[in-house]
């Protein structure tokens, strides 16, 4: 008889886990859209079945002997003495269709459909099944529901086939299946454990079987009908089937050990009486089975050979193993599937659970289940995070079996990464103020041709008029003479390089403008209307011979060709990390400011004729491709990304946040229009090694240096010094309007440490927020950390920090067990300066190749989103 997923043995080391994106190796193909680290469930099925799988990188193995918890999990779940495994190798994701799905459940998707992905060299397929056991909370609505996230989850990646399934309308292998579709097979696997002695029928109360039940410290004890005869237990359950009791007076259960420490395996119920209607099944039924009954028996009659599910499932484990071993046992189905937890995802300031999701709906928190604030698939999507950035931040998180609670910067984070890549640029204003160019020429409109997106040229250019009146953000011009300027001393915020009365700015593509007359509102004196002057001379960008270039650079929109839109500007939906914790009621963490309605943007015209265009286009499709409002998104530059709304027709185009530029939650607000500097707190400076009030002053130091991942694009000897060398790094430097600066200078002592085209693509570690300095007539800009075994000259072994290549240029490294870096804007001053020669002086290389910050007691590892920081092979060693 063959069993699924079941083979020889071994030692499982633990694999680094966590954010590991696909690489190209050669001669090694890629499972699309697979891009997790090896983990301990590939691993397991690796072993298994013998069956490598394809597309995952070598990360190594972590030789800590102390770290054996999925070397445990292992063991525990690959049965050295089973037979052969025989394929093809099958996971499935079975939501039950009582609700809808939220980002809880993307993890579960994406996994699973990933793993089957995974293994190609076992015929790998994922199933879509509906766990319909419950009709008292299913309805048909959640089942299409459920249906249609999956397929937008799975939206841009090869679905599985199964050889002539061409009509089947989803991602997954073959049709759609239920646990209603096996009711009878179900039902006749309890005839067979009570024909076996495994099962009565038992007529306690719900209450007295929580009494018999016993504790945790406490055995069980047994029901007085547990040794009914066969033949009345027969005659019981036919007579329950054929609707001849009512609701709760029998339930068929498990007979199996009510002194068990698992209370999962004390007597469980198998089946309850319902008389209700299946949404499915109609009333064809009124008996049925638990979940716990039917899921790993639907997983056998599909020849699921690996049922990969979340943590709180692990204690059913043990049941799910003994319902499985017995309908085998009876020749029921010929496949007992593996059953393999790993940890669910929970994300900060959000709620995930059911029963509180309801109560936002239900209470009116919230617009419905597809609100953008709320964390539903329809709501997220609704909101315009496209599905390949949901894949991204699962593959991201990893799979592990420890809990944890992931920040929402991490999924926001994502999502600018792939609306980064993927959105064309647009102007839009979202508070705008009239600009009067009154040396312009009536009526006539002027268009320039500026690209789509800047790093795109494919997806075009688009036409952006510009005439006598614009519109710019109110923002983007600071009234020294009116209230703001006021309240900030009759100066311009420092730092702050736009409008200014008197003052010039480049409007983006366009002219340079000065403004010369303000006209006010003669109530609050508040600005209207600038009027501006034009310098023809400089179109385009163009700074005539001999003048000083304007450093401000905004955007406007035109005043007669601009489409006015709603902007629905979201923000997260509660204010604290765990909604609910401080004050056991988690809708008094809800942030009151999660929504801002906007109802006086202005577009340029091609995002109206775009946002038209796809309103048609999802009118005219077909059902077979569904198309959502959704997909069509912005940047709008300087001001984040937008996504048409589902609720935008031709007259009212509704556009709605989906995220900001860059994380600005809990930043402190700007005292006026503008950046307005804020004062910092000042950190105590001692004496290295000492400590006041209880503070670790270093550990305040470290905070404080911007250590940031980077990629060396270029480097090459310097000109004048045999001993350097000068390298081109991306540290993932932005603008104001988000859009990637130039590749720093970094004049680095490597020349014949490291060779130069060893360098080049090389993902290290810089210090990014030290004062520039000139070295030997090149300025750099940065440090790059390395790690030196301490010898002088020739003898020195110096190695580049590793970083994992999946980690962004720009991120900001963190050491462990520490809050955030809250790193300086520069570290120029004497006392600055110190700062980085503390730090450095604590900052080694451990036994392991680990990147540590090492204080009096605690060795700290340096630490991103793609695991540590760690070195080739050079240990306990100094790094500078």
């Amino acid at each position: 008889m063959m069993k699924c997923g079941r083979a020889a043995a071994g030692g499982i080391p633990r694999m680094m886990l966590g954010l590991i994106l696909i690489v190209t190796a050669a001669g090694i193909p890629l499972a699309e859209g697979f891009a997790y680290a090896p983990n301990f469930i590939t691993k397991i099925i690796e072993q298994s079945t013998g069956i490598a799988p394809v597309g995952l990188l070598d990360v190594g193995q972590n030789n800590n002997n102390d770290d054996t918890e999925d070397e445990a999990t292992a063991a525990t779940l690959v049965d050295a003495g089973a037979t052969e495994f025989k394929g093809p190798i099958t996971t499935r994701f079975p939501p039950e269709p009582n609700g809808y799905l939220h980002l809880g459940h993307a993890k579960a998707v994406s996994f699973n459909f990933a793993v089957a992905r995974a293994f190609q060299g076992g015929n790998g397929r994922c199933h879509m099944r509906l766990d319909d056991t419950n009709p008292t909370k299913e309805d048909e609505e959640y089942v299409q529901s459920i249906l249609e996230d999956v397929r937008w989850i799975q939206q841009g990646l090869e679905p599985f086939t199964a050889g002539d399934d061409t009509d089947k309308d989803g991602p997954w292998y073959g049709d759609v299946r239920k646990t209603s579709d096996y009711f009878q097979l179900i039902y006749d696997a309890a005839v067979y454990l009570i024909k076996s002695g495994d099962a009565f029928v038992d007529e306690l109360t719900a209450e007295q079987m929580r009494e018999y039940r016993g504790t945790l410290t406490e055995p069980g004890k047994e029901s007085p009908w547990r040794d009914r005869s066969v033949e009345e237990n027969l005659s019981l359950f036919e007579k329950m089937k054929n609707g001849e009791f009512e609701d709760g007076k029998y339930v068929l259960r498990a007979k199996i050990d009510m002194s068990s420490p698992n209370l999962n395996m004390r007597d469980p119920v198998l089946y309850r009486i319902k008389h209700e209607s299946h949404q499915a099944t109609g009333d064809d039924w009124c008996i049925y089975p638990m979940y716990d009954f039917s899921h790993p028996i639907a997983d056998a009659v599909e020849g699921i050979t690996h049922s990969l599910c979340t943590l709180e499932f692990e204690d059913h484990r043990p049941l799910y193993d003994w319902t499985a071993e017995r309908v085998l046992k009876a020749g029921l189905v010929s496949c007992q599937p593996r059953q393999i937890e790993f940890s669910r995802l929970n994300l900060k300031y959000t709620v995930l659970s059911k029963r509180k999701l309801i109560k936002l709906v239900e209470d009116k928190y919230v617009n419905g289940w597809d609100d953008p604030r709320m964390p539903t698939l329809s709501g997220v999507r609704r909101r315009g995070m496209p599905p390949a950035a949901i894949r991204l931040f699962c593959e991201r998180m990893g799979i592990s079996k420890s809990d944890s609670n992931i920040d929402f910067t991490i999924m926001e984070d994502c999502v600018r990464e792939v609306l980064d890549d993927e959105s064309p640029r647009a102007f839009a204003i979202l508070d705008p103020l009239k600009v009067t160019i009154k040396n312009w020429d009536g009526s006539t409109k002027e268009d320039f041709e500026v690209p789509r997106h800047p790093k795109k040229s494919e997806l075009g250019d688009r036409t952006v008029p510009f005439g006598k009146t614009v519109y710019i953000e109110r923002s983007d011009f600071f009234d020294l003479e009116g209230p703001e300027g006021l309240s900030n001393g009759g100066r311009a915020p420092k730092g702050f390089k736009r409008l200014l009365p008197g003052g010039k700015v480049r409007l983006k593509y366009a002219y340079v403008i000065s403004c010369d007359e303000i006209v006010r509102d003669p109530e609050t004196n508040e600005p209207t209307e600038l009027v501006c002057t034009l310098y023809p001379e400089t179109r385009a960008g163009v700074t005539p011979e001999g003048e000083a270039r304007v450093k401000g650079i905004i955007q406007w929109v035109e005043a007669s060709t601009a489409a006015k839109v709603q902007v629905m500007q979201y923000d997260r939906l509660f204010k604290a990390e765990e909604p609910g914790k401080d004050s056991d009621e988690f809708t008094e963490d809800i942030n009151k400011e999660s929504l801002k309605i906007m109802n006086d943007v202005v577009v340029e015209p091609s995002v109206a004729m775009d946002a038209l265009s796809m309103i048609a286009r999802i009118r005219n499709s077909s059902t077979e491709e569904k198309l959502y409002h959704s997909a069509l998104t912005y940047q709008f530059e300087r001001s984040g990304y937008f996504a048409l709304d589902s609720s935008s027709t031709e007259n009212d185009l509704v556009f709605n946040r989906v995220v900001t530029l860059r994380d600005t939650w809990g930043a402190p607000p700007a005292g006026g229009r503008g950046k307005v500097e804020q004062p910092k707190q000042k950190i105590q400076q001692n004496n290295p090694g000492k400590q006041s009030g209880g503070q670790a002053p270093i550990l305040e130091d470290a905070r404080r240096v911007a250590l940031r991942a980077g990629t060396i694009l270029e480097a090459g000897p310097h000109p004048e010094a045999d001993s350097l060398i000068v390298c081109k790094l991306d540290c993932g430097d932005k603008n104001e309007a988000g859009e990637a600066e130039e590749p720093r200078t970094v004049v680095a002592g490597l020349a014949g440490k490291i060779p130069c085209e060893k360098l080049i693509n090389r993902k290290v570690v810089c210090i990014a927020n030290l004062k520039p300095a000139k070295m030997r007539g090149v300025e750099s800009t940065a440090m790059l950390l390395a790690a030196s075994d301490g010898k002088e000259g020739d003898e020195e072994t110096v190695e580049l920090l590793d970083v994992p290549d999946s980690v962004p240029n720009g991120e900001l490294l963190s050491f462990e067990n520490m809050d955030p870096c809250e790193p300086d804007g520069m570290l120029k001053s004497k006392g600055a300066l110190k700062v980085w020669d503390r730090v450095k002086s604590q900052l080694r290389v451990n036994a392991n190749g680990e990147a540590t910050y090492q204080d009096d007691n605690t060795e700290r590892k340096l630490l991103t989103s793609g695991g540590p920081i760690t070195v080739e092979s050079l240990k306990d060693t100094i790094i500078g």
